[in-house]
């Protein structure tokens, strides 16, 4: 999300299909319409310029719909970013360790192609003037959803006497997203299969003690 990567363009969604057409949204499609256009509306006017007024005008709706729900665009962002922000669980069986990995690893690949991924780059740059939304998207978005791409998965192995659980450090739980960005910086594109399976094998198993799951 910190990488040159060129993503895909987001699209404004203001006119939409329940504007054109007089129907209304409620409920789960009206929210999720709001999200879409608190991130699309970042994207175009910049967090600087993010209104309440526009992401309103943006989605089709009223500003008062939004303010009941949110008292502020930032919070209003928040709450789109943990809709939006992926979850990696084990398999049902917990018995693929290797395959669980790689699927987190691809799970945050796709995530970073998406405008949301786009979105909280471009407030990760804004870390120095809005310290506290920044602060506000590690606590309420990132840590809440396991912390890292990865992290979930080994804990709950761990937790299931795989291995160790003091071999998940920081540094551990860290090396799958860091080399997956790592490459992405290197390459100005995404990690492709064989890419992903040499973090897991090569970088991740290693760092807990494991060799051969492949």
């Amino acid at each position: 999300m910190r990488s040159r990567i060129q993503l895909e363009e987001w699209g404004n969604v203001g006119e939409t299909d329940a504007r054109r057409t007089g129907t209304r949204r409620r409920g789960a499609e009206l929210i999720r319409a709001i999200h879409e256009a608190a991130i699309g509306e970042l994207l175009e006017a910049g967090l600087g310029r993010l209104t309440m007024e526009g992401i309103a005008r943006r989605a089709g709706t009223a500003k008062t719909s939004l303010y009941r729900r949110w008292s502020s665009p930032h919070e209003l962002l928040l709450d789109a970013f943990r809709r939006e922000f992926p979850q990696e669980e084990p398999s049902p069986s917990a018995d693929d360790l290797r395959g669980d990995l790689i699927r987190s690893l691809e799970l945050m690949r796709a995530w970073l192609t998406s405008p949301t991924a786009r979105a909280m780059a471009a407030i990760m740059t804004e870390r120095e003037r809005h310290p506290e939304l920044v602060d506000a998207v590690y606590r309420q978005v990132f840590d809440a959803k396991g912390g890292r791409f990865t992290r979930t998965v080994l804990l709950h192995y761990a937790e299931r006497g795989e291995f160790d659980r003091e071999r998940v450090t920081p540094v551990v739980a860290d090396i799958g997203e860091a080399l997956m960005l790592k490459y992405s910086l290197d390459s100005n594109a995404l990690p492709d299969d064989e890419a992903i399976a040499a973090i897991v094998d090569q970088a991740i198993l290693p760092a807990l003690g494991l060799h051969g799951l492949h």
